[in-house]
């Protein structure tokens, strides 16, 4: 059975890890393609061990995908380099030499070319959102199944939303972003998605964002992400004079509903205690200056000391407006850390309300002034309820989702 898969990805990150796994368990993994790959003991590796350069180990995979992975470093360590030395104009949205948008189109060519050459053999390929149109069209002329992952919703739903939020809260509009994409751009989304024979996300939020797209499109199957390795040591200190510790974790742009978080826990001061980890644009926008000069702020964390502080966190807020997953949620949840999510991240797929963390609607600050009444009430059910997640974490790790991906991905003649 013809039943290998060419599945391709510029940054390699967890989900994505995970697909390819899924795909090298099943024996279906014909290649991977990335920029950079660190492997234990490879070149890669090596120059890690340089100052500056300890960022490569971020993109270490298992040994055993090493005969499978195919690299294509140019465009993204000059990326990386641009933007250690501050060169802003090399990086620069859709113009840069080495922007992110290079760095995508430049894989996508790649993979285009090996599947011509080389993908007489694979039943399909899998791609990703701006990494796949010229993919998708090489797979065409070979007969391959074209299997296409949407990480976030879908853009003309996005534009819809976070327009009307910018006429809602003008204050915080300079960082909102998700308009500065070319008319082009927007196109070759478009053109990868019609061309697309199958589509995957990762919650029913982003499933429902494609209802705006105008034409048919191939099935949209939903697989939630996994969850990490449960912190089974979690400690819960008790109440007893203290303030519940509250937690933000995400870039510091409203389409997180940074304003709704802000305005909430700001009539609880004396209740609770926020703290806000990320980057934004304090600068041109006032309003988060303000805002983040009456929190505790943490510009930013390594993972595993971003992991830590959830542990030692009550509850993990994250009141996005547009989101096609979010991780810090399944990441919360394994610490053992309830969280408060909206309806437009993968709340709705992974948590039951009120009982290993809560849904609120997207947008508005008194559902939040509600839930934080009642934390500052009854703070022990914050407990209750981390224990619940944890538990919710232990029956999804990331490899009951590599199950259900390969078992949606096998491939028939």
């Amino acid at each position: 059975m013809k039943d290998k898969v060419i599945i391709s990805h510029p940054t390699g990150n967890m989900n994505v890890r995970a697909a390819v796994r899924a795909l090298y368990g099943a024996g279906m993994l014909d290649s991977f393609h990335t920029c950079v790959a660190c492997f234990e003991g490879g070149v890669v590796d090596s120059m890690a061990a340089l100052p500056g350069l300890g960022e490569l180990r971020r993109r270490r995979f298992d040994a055993e995908l090493r005969p499978y992975t195919h690299t294509y470093p140019l465009r993204e360590m000059g990326r990386q380099a641009a933007m250690k030395l501050g060169l802003a104009w090399l990086t620069r949205h859709e113009a840069g030499t080495f922007c992110i948008d290079r760095v995508y189109e430049s894989v996508d060519r790649h993979v285009a070319r090996y599947v011509r050459r080389h993908g007489g053999q694979a039943a399909a390929v899998y791609a990703y959102e701006d990494c796949a149109a010229e993919t998708f069209r090489a797979a065409k002329s070979r007969g391959a199944a074209c299997l296409y992952d949407l990480p976030i919703g879908y853009w003309r739903a996005m534009h819809r939303m976070l327009d009307a939020e910018r006429g809602r809260n003008p204050e915080w509009a300079v960082t909102l972003g998700g308009f500065g994409d070319s008319e082009e751009k927007l196109r070759r989304k478009d053109t990868e998605l019609a061309m697309a024979d199958r589509i995957f996300v990762a919650s029913t939020f982003t499933k429902s964002t494609l209802e705006e797209y105008p034409g048919g499109l191939a099935d949209v199957e939903v697989i939630p992400y996994g969850f990490p390795v449960v912190n089974v040591g979690r400690l819960y200190r008790p109440f007893s004079g203290r303030r519940i510790k509250a937690l933000f974790v995400g870039g510091l742009s409203q389409r997180k509903g940074l304003s709704y978080l802000f305005d909430a826990a700001g009539e609880f001061r004396r209740e609770i205690e926020l703290t806000v980890v990320g980057r934004g644009d304090a600068v041109r926008c006032p309003a988060l200056a303000r805002a983040l000069g009456a929190v505790r702020y943490i510009p930013s964390l390594p993972h595993a000391e971003v992991l830590r502080l959830m542990a030692a966190s009550d509850v993990l807020v994250f009141p996005s407006l547009f989101e096609g997953f979010g991780l810090v949620v399944t990441e919360a949840m394994s610490q053992g850390t309830p969280v408060v999510t909206t309806e437009r991240t993968c709340g709705p797929d992974i948590i039951t309300h009120g009982r290993d963390g809560w849904i609120v609607p997207a947008g508005q600050s008194e559902p939040l002034k509600e839930l934080f009444a009642r934390f500052a009430a009854s703070p022990d059910m914050l407990q209750k309820a981390g224990r619940e997640a944890m538990a919710t974490a232990s029956r999804r790790p990331w490899a009951r989702y590599e199950e259900e991906l390969r078992e949606k991905l096998k491939v028939k003649d």
